[in-house]
């Protein structure tokens, strides 16, 4: 039976980690994100993985119906949505000097954007009976429960966005689709880059006890698990992806 992904952001990043190995297992993947479909980025991932890519602003509502109606169309009913794009602070800064604009951008595609596109496929799910195991996958952040006063607009959509990923899992768990969280730590990624020398100090100083970044890959590999339901019953899991970061330690 056809078993069909779509991923937000899945064209970089932890997104294109989660879409290497859905494909290595066998799914059809969608890519959806902002970016124009003919930019180098998007046209190198296709070719690649052999993926279908839509273009999706999740920070614009109102095309969520139009855009799970065409993936279908083309790939197929879904089986697993994986909800991963995400977008930094604009500025990272003490967080009393937070301005409206950087909450607003935040919220709306961190929390808005990915909650109005997951109800618009959890109601397509319930309303399309399949006889495989079904998913949806919200990735979030470490930052959902440790502060960083820097960027505090981003702590608070991963926070609320752990929120929406219990309500999701409370509201679909009778249907038998089972739903997570993926709690990523330092992973590699360009979002990071910027602050990779201060990064790679405190992972070998011990921050990190596994000693080394995350990779995309680590969160792949997690989300096939998912995908197939080798864990179905622990349906609104909460699943650290962070070398042991978030481990209260003394």
């Amino acid at each position: 039976m056809t078993r069909t992904a779509l991923i937000t952001g899945g064209q970089q990043g932890i997104g294109l980690g989660i879409a290497r190995a859905l494909r290595g297992a066998g799914y059809r993947v969608a890519v959806c994100a902002e970016q124009a479909a003919d930019s180098a980025a998007v046209r190198g991932v296709v070719e690649e993985l052999e993926v279908e890519y839509f273009v999706h602003d999740l920070s614009s509502l109102g095309n969520e119906a139009d855009l799970i109606a065409e993936v279908e169309s083309r790939l197929g009913p879904l089986t697993c949505f994986i909800s991963n794009a995400g977008v930094p602070a604009h500025v990272r800064g003490d967080m009393l000097g937070l301005m409206p604009d950087s909450f607003d951008h935040v919220m709306s595609v961190n929390l808005r954007g990915a909650f109005f596109l997951a109800q618009e496929v959890a109601r397509r799910m319930l309303a399309t009976p399949s006889a495989h195991y079904r998913s949806l996958q919200f990735v979030t952040s470490v930052s959902a429960s440790m502060a960083s006063v820097e960027r505090a607009e981003y702590c608070m959509s991963k926070a609320a966005a752990s929120m929406m990923a219990q309500l999701f899992a409370a509201r679909l768990a009778e249907a038998g689709i089972g739903v997570f969280e993926l709690r990523p730590g330092i992973i590699e990624t360009a979002m990071i880059a910027g602050a990779k020398d201060i990064y790679d100090a405190r992972i070998a100083a011990g921050l990190v006890p596994a000693k080394r970044w995350g990779q995309p890959a680590d969160l792949g590999q997690v989300a096939a698990a998912l995908a197939e339901g080798q864990f179905a019953f622990s349906t609104g899991a909460i699943i650290p992806v962070d070398g042991g970061l978030s481990i209260e330690r003394l």
